[in-house]
């Protein structure tokens, strides 16, 4: 049986000192929104607290993951613990959807009875969210770019645009004085955190269900194998993932020396070969590679001394 190992750490040192700052800036505009949301009412406002608050709990996972990554595995937990971050978003989402379907039912009430909205206290607010969520991405995307920042950034970005529909009501507040602009604003929110809310449950679904990573097509993965010199046939191939920057694969390889023309066709340089190309095509640092069976060619037994297939004989009515 052949290994290849390879563990995605996630973010370094620098990434969960970037993640920390984030998540600081993320609270703050949650502590800001709110006292925002109580002392005017909007529920536009409140609909963007609530999408900060998942955010608070997202980048806390994230900043939590990044730590955790970093240990090694123990005999207890041997792939280490990167499943805590599939957890918690799991958590993070069924949140965010909880948070998304009051706001939703909220707003349809309100269609029928509007409430009055200061638009100057929304503004203000609608700024000091803007201001801590452009903050907090900037300095989320000057980290490595690991798929653990960019999650969080993404979550953030969706906070910006929030914001954004929050000024837009209250500019429309103070304008004209409709009184659905905050209701509106608070429907355009629900309309951009529904999608994602239902993208991350599907995935952090399919990576606890042990489905194949995104990006890797599994009948590709077998085509290559075959492809490498040795190996005849491909049985049980497996491939999922730890979490989203940890895929594995595990197969059974049936290795012959048909037609093979490098010297070393045994176990061993098969496994090197086919490891190899998992990582470096595949990106499939963790693999494990067992032999099936081993499958020797008319062509070795008929160029073998004649006393080595003697040998066998004796050995074969020996026992």
């Amino acid at each position: 049986m052949g290994h290849g190992h390879g563990h995605g750490h996630g973010a370094g040192a620098d990434d969960r000192r970037r993640l920390g700052v984030a998540l600081g800036i993320t609270a703050l505009v949650l502590v800001v929104g709110a006292v925002g949301a109580v002392l005017t009412g909007s529920l536009a406002l409140l609909a963007d607290l609530g999408h900060v608050g998942t955010d608070v709990v997202a980048l806390g996972t994230a900043l939590a993951a990044s730590a955790l990554a970093a240990r090694p595995p123990s005999r207890r937990r041997t792939f280490g613990l990167g499943r805590a971050e599939v957890l918690g978003a799991a958590l993070n989402a069924v949140l965010l959807l909880g948070v998304t379907v009051w706001v939703a039912i909220e707003a349809v009430e309100r269609l029928a009875s509007p409430t009055e909205v200061p638009g100057g206290a929304l503004l203000v607010y609608g700024l000091v969210g803007l201001v801590g969520n452009v903050v907090a991405l900037a300095v989320l995307q000057r980290g490595s770019g690991g798929m653990n920042v960019r999650g969080a950034a993404l979550h953030v970005l969706g906070d910006a645009l929030g914001s954004v529909a929050v000024l837009a009501a209250a500019v429309v507040t103070l304008t004209t004085g409709w009184a659905y602009a905050d209701t509106l604003a608070s429907l355009v929110i629900v309309a951009i955190l529904l999608p994602r809310t239902v993208a991350l449950l599907r995935e952090t679904g399919h990576v606890l269900l042990e489905g194949a990573p995104a990006g890797i097509d599994v009948d590709d993965v077998h085509t290559a194998l075959l492809d490498v010199e040795g190996v005849a046939e491909v049985h049980d191939l497996h491939v999922w993932a730890i979490n989203d920057r940890s895929p594995a694969v595990s197969a059974h390889l049936v290795i012959s020396d048909e037609g093979c023309a490098t010297a070393d066709c045994g176990e061993h340089g098969v496994l090197d070969r086919a490891t190899t190309l998992l990582r470096e095509r595949f990106g499939l640092e963790h693999s494990t590679l067992q032999i099936e069976g081993v499958e020797h060619s008319d062509h070795e037994q008929a160029c073998e001394p004649p006393v080595v297939i003697a040998e066998r004989v004796r050995g074969l009515g020996a026992g």
